[in-house]
């Protein structure tokens, strides 16, 4: 398997510049690498590679190399109360975007697809009426703003932890 390239388009679909503001601000937040690869919805070691990448490192602060084990974990639990209790605050003013409906006049088949048209697939492979949304998709993305709602969701479990 050939390895992928920091060029490839793969590469550059995984860490955007708001993919990497969240990995910093999740990582400062005291987050493991498991519940930011959660949240951020790539794998746990794209976490950690990408943390690697970037220089950071979970090092002992000078201020918790003196405090006690006890000390250190009430502050890495307030840390991430504190985050969490930000994060519910952003979800909430972000909810009204996401109720963006879905045209179905666009429809098109896998031969009509192009890069710009969302490849939401309608029916079932196969039948008579299957076909794709073909509505416009923003920026090279793979669906349209109503269908992305549906395939990019916040993992179920961070939505536990917030609320």
């Amino acid at each position: 398997m050939p390895a992928v390239s920091p060029t490839s388009p793969t590469s550059a679909a995984t860490w955007t510049v708001e993919r990497i503001e969240l990995l910093k601000s999740h990582f400062h937040a005291g987050l493991s690498c498991r519940e930011i690869a959660a949240d951020i919805g790539v794998s746990r070691n794209a976490v950690i590679g990408k943390l690697s990448r970037l220089n950071l490192t979970r090092g002992p602060k000078r201020e918790e190399r003196s405090a006690d084990k006890s000390t250190a974990r009430a502050l890495r639990t307030l840390r991430r109360l504190q985050y969490e209790l930000l994060s519910t605050i952003d979800i909430e003013a972000e909810t009204p975007l996401a109720h963006v409906p879905i045209d179905e006049a666009n429809r098109c088949s896998l031969l009509e697809l192009s890069e710009n048209r969302c490849r939401w697939p309608i029916s079932t492979p196969g039948a008579d009426d299957f076909c794709f949304c073909g509505n416009a998709s923003p920026d090279g993305q793979s669906y349209c703003t109503g269908h992305a709602r549906l395939a990019y969701r916040p993992n179920s479990r961070a939505r536990l932890m917030r609320g």
